[in-house]
């Protein structure tokens, strides 16, 4: 079974920027597309951005402009780099296949976004 393992997450002021992980423990080479989520205090999981095995993205109106998807395959690596970061992006953020896979969800990493 694939374990999904987010990093990179932390305190940080409005305006700054964060680069969140995602180490897969197998190849993601052969994956059609993987994506990153973020669920809120008392809020549903939501996609944030996805990432096709060709390159190309997509990204919830929210963010668009701000973050960026990428991923390596190479080093079974999945990245989101996160800019002019705001008080509501603060969410616990998770990386998985697009469409998820309900049993390869992982411990997410928190992101706070507070002045």
């Amino acid at each position: 079974q694939v374990q999904l393992v987010e990093s990179g997450g932390g305190l940080v002021q409005p305006g700054g920027s964060l680069r969140l992980s995602c180490a897969a423990s197998g190849s993601i080479f052969s994956v059609r597309a993987m994506g990153w989520y973020r669920q809120a205090p008392g809020k549903q999981r939501e996609l944030v951005a996805v990432i096709v095995k060709g390159g190309s993205t997509n990204y919830v109106d929210s963010v668009k402009g701000r973050f960026t998807i990428s991923r390596d395959n190479a080093k079974n690596t999945v990245y989101l780099q996160m800019n002019s970061l705001k008080p509501e992006d603060t969410a616990v953020y998770y990386c998985n296949h697009f469409p998820y896979r309900p049993d390869y969800w992982g411990q997410g990493t928190q992101v706070t976004v507070s002045s």
